[in-house]
C-alpha cells in the first residue's frame, strides 16, 4: 500500500473517502490541508455522520476529527507506547512542518511516504557457529524466528523502504539458502555471490567490485534494524559520508555502588549503581563504492577492519544512532530467544 491510500485533502466529498478507506482496508484515513496534515476520519466518525442525517456529499473536514493523533519524526520510538496508550491502531508520523511522512501500524507495518532503490547486500556466508547445534543443520540466514527465516525478515525490512536490488554473499550450506529464496513468491532480486572459501565480511566485498557503482546498504544476516531506512541514507548522503556505521545505544548499568579514587588511592566520591552509555555496531551500514578500494582481493578480511584503514587514509566515517530498542540481534542463542520474544513471534 502508498501513503496516498490513506491521505486525502480536506475538500474531498466524504462518498470518496469511503471508497478509499474501502481501498486501504484499515478503516481510517488521514485529512490534510495544504499537505500538512489537519485531522483524521475514521469509520466510526462517517457512521456517525450517517446517523444524523448529513449528506455523504459533504466534504471530509466537516465529518473529521479536528484533534488527530499524531507523533513527530524524532519520536519514532514512543509510536507503539503511544497507540496502546491511546488505544489505536494507527498512527501518523510527521515531519517538523506537520507533513506526513509515512504512517505506524500496531501491528509493525509501516506505509511510506518516500521510497529509496539502493542496493543491499547481505553477508550470509558465515558459518554461525554461536548459534550451533541449529546451524549444524540450517545456514543461519534460514534460521527461523517464528515462521519465517531470519533474512527473509532483513529483506522485508529493506523493500518495505523501496529496496528491491539483493546482492547476498553465501558459502555455508548455500544450495539451501538459493533453494528457499527460489521457491518464494518475491518481487525483488536477488544476486548470489559465491565464495569458493570463507572471506568474511570485508573481504567478501571483493567479488562485487562491479555490482557496486552507487551508494549501498551492508547488513549482516542476523541482525534487525526498526528505523527509517530513508533517514539513514538522506543523513549519509547528506553529511558526504564514504561511509556510515547504524549505531545502537546501548545503555549498562553497574549494580552496585562504584568508588572514585584520588591520585593518592583515597576515596573521592561514591556512585551508586552509575549507568554509562555507548554507540554499539550494530552490524549495518550504508557505504559508497570508494570502499572498495580499501578491500583486499580474495583474502579474509573483517569489514570494521578495512573501514579503519579507509578512515586512517582519509575517508569519512560517520555514525547514525538508533535507539536501543530499535537494534535486534540474534548472534547467540540468548540473543536470537530475545528476539523471537520482542517480536512476539510463536517459536
Amino acid at each position: 500500500m502508498e501513503l496516498n491510500d490513506f491521505v486525502v485533502i480536506d475538500t474531498l466529498p466524504i462518498k470518496d473517502a469511503m471508497a478509499k478507506m474501502d481501498k486501504n482496508a484499515r478503516k481510517i484515513i488521514y485529512v490534510t490541508s495544504e499537505n500538512k496534515l489537519i485531522g483524521s476520519l475514521s469509520d466510526g466518525d462517517i457512521r456517525r455522520w450517517i446517523l444524523k442525517d448529513h449528506s455523504i456529499y459533504a466534504m471530509v473536514k466537516e465529518a473529521m476529527n479536528s484533534h488527530p493523533i499524531f507523533i513527530l519524526k524524532k519520536d519514532t520510538d514512543k509510536a507503539m507506547a503511544q497507540m496502546k496508550q491511546q488505544k489505536i491502531e494507527s498512527i501518523p508520523v510527521l515531519n517538523e512542518d506537520h507533513t506526513i511522512r509515512n504512517i505506524m501500524f500496531k501491528t509493525h507495518e509501516l506505509v511510506q511516504g518516500k521510497k529509496i532503490h539502493t542496493p543491499v547486500v547481505i553477508m550470509a556466508g558465515g558459518k554461525g557457529t554461536r548459534l550451533y547445534p541449529y546451524t549444524k543443520i540450517l545456514p543461519k540466514p534460514l534460521i527461523p524466528i517464528g515462521d519465517t527465516p531470519i533474512m527473509e525478515r532483513i529483506i522485508d525490512k529493506f523493500h518495505d523502504f523501496g529496496c528491491s536490488d539483493f546482492i547476498v554473499s553465501v558459502n555455508y550450506k548455500k544450495n539451501m539458502i538459493k533453494g528457499y529464496f527460489n521457491e518464494i513468491e518475491r518481487d525483488y532480486q536477488m544476486t548470489y555471490v559465491d565464495e569458493d572459501k570463507p572471506l568474511g565480511t570485508g573481504g567478501s566485498l571483493s567479488l562485487m567490485r562491479d555490482q557496486l557503482k552507487e551508494t549501498f546498504f551492508v547488513s549482516n544476516c542476523d541482525i534487525l534494524v526498526d528505523a527509517d531506512y530513508t533517514d539513514i541514507v538522506d543523513f549519509h548522503q547528506k553529511n558526504e559520508h564514504d561511509i556510515t556505521f547504524i549505531a545502537s545505544l546501548k545503555i549498562t548499568q553497574i549494580p552496585y555502588g562504584v568508588l572514585q579514587l584520588d591520585e593518592n588511592g583515597l576515596l573521592e566520591s561514591t556512585v551508586e549503581k552509575p549507568e554509562y552509555s555507548h554507540l554499539i555496531n550494530t552490524g549495518m551500514y550504508v557505504m559508497e563504492p570508494s570502499i572498495l578500494d580499501f578491500v583486499p582481493e580474495d583474502e579474509f578480511a573483517d569489514l570494521p577492519d578495512v573501514i579503519t584503514a579507509a578512515k586512517h587514509a582519509g575517508l569519512k566515517v560517520g555514525v547514525f544512532p538508533v535507539s536501543e530498542n530499535s537494534w535486534l540481534d540474534m548472534g547467540q542463542i540468548k540473543e536470537m530467544e530475545e528476539m523471537i520474544e520482542r517480536l512476539g513471534v510463536k517459536k
